[in-house]
């Protein structure tokens, strides 16, 4: 079968590898249908800075149909539909047992710790899959682990009225938005560099759009206070812009995967008491988030970029690095449709 494996920083082969064998107790052997390209999925083939094992097969977004269970496995069934969780947690350790398992001392995801989703099959432990609607689409599927991963950055942030702002339009800041335009009375404000893809979340969402500075937000908020915000680009020049336009008492939840270090006053966050908030994957927002995916499919698939085959991965990556995309995410169809005549 084919399988896309990350060997090194810069180094994404697409290959043939053999297929999954017999099946451990426990584990469960996919069909993949849909995975998508995540920033995380571009960070590590930048810098390599969670390759655990070489080769692996990456993807941890997957949607994909159940061929095959092994022994003990009674919670999925052959032909069932499912996502994947993509966290890999222990189970034994002080945050697993308190249920915070996107903290466990030993986490690893789905793509690195074992092989993941951008593959035509793959095989993981069934206490990571959920069962999806036989008759949803299976790149709104694909989408549910990113929609978790927004949900949860979204809870993050302090009960707020007026208005939110999401800097960054990516997959994360995205769907953050969209999540935001079904449950927040107030107003979603977007922030991007890429005008594109900002302008396709604001048609989508119905999010203001705004530049980062003190008079845009004012004029955007009336002169209410900003209160609360998203930090979804990983950009410490944006996080750096974005402090300065909050007002003091305000939260930023950070979801980006930052390069470089930041370089600023802490006095500046003591004395306006802003708050920063570190959010980590997700924590039990996934079946919530699989339960959404119906009624969010339609503005789910205007927001998709591009869908590609497996064996476009490796220039997808380049083209998404080179920041060469006006929607949020690229997705990986193991079988194109076949065209209506």
């Amino acid at each position: 079968m084919k399988a896309a494996r990350l060997y090194g920083p810069g180094d994404l082969r697409v290959e043939d590898v053999a297929t999954p064998g017999a099946l451990d107790a426990g584990w469960v052997k996919l069909r993949v249908d849909a995975a998508g390209i995540c920033g995380s999925d571009l960070h590590n083939f930048r810098t390599g800075q969670w390759i655990s094992r070489s080769p692996s097969t990456a993807g941890h977004e997957l949607t994909g149909t159940v061929t095959a269970i092994g022994a003990g496995v009674d919670s999925v069934a052959i032909g069932d539909r499912v996502v994947a969780d993509s966290r890999f947690w222990c189970g034994d350790c002080a945050q697993c047992h308190a249920g915070r398992r996107h903290l466990c001392a030993s986490l690893g995801f789905v793509g690195e710790i074992c092989d993941g989703g951008f593959a035509e099959q793959a095989v993981l432990p069934a206490r990571l899959l959920h069962i999806i609607d036989a008759a949803l689409d299976e790149r709104v599927a694909a989408m549910a682990e990113p929609l978790a991963v927004a949900l949860h950055a979204v809870r993050r942030l302090p009960k707020t009225a007026g208005s939110v702002l999401v800097v960054g339009c990516g997959p994360i800041g995205g769907l953050a938005a969209l999540l935001l335009s079904k449950t927040f009375a107030g107003t979603v404000l977007v922030a991007d560099r890429n005008q594109n893809r900002c302008a396709r979340v604001a048609r989508v969402t119905g999010a203001m759009i705004v530049d980062l500075n003190r008079d845009a937000i004012a004029a955007a908020t009336a002169n209410a206070s900003l209160l609360a915000a998203i930090e979804a680009t990983g950009s410490v020049t944006a996080l750096n812009q974005l402090l300065g336009v909050l007002d003091p008492g305000g939260t930023v939840a950070m979801v980006g995967i930052f390069h470089g270090r930041l370089d600023m006053d802490p006095n500046s966050l003591v004395e306006r008491e802003i708050g920063l908030l570190g959010c980590h994957a997700f924590a039990d927002e996934l079946p919530e988030a699989v339960r959404m995916l119906g009624e969010l499919s339609e503005p789910l698939l205007a927001l998709i970029d591009q869908e590609i085959s497996l064996d476009a991965i490796p220039a997808a990556y380049q083209r998404l690095l080179a920041g060469r995309s006006d929607g949020l995410k690229t997705i990986i169809r193991m079988r194109q449709p076949v065209e209506q005549s």
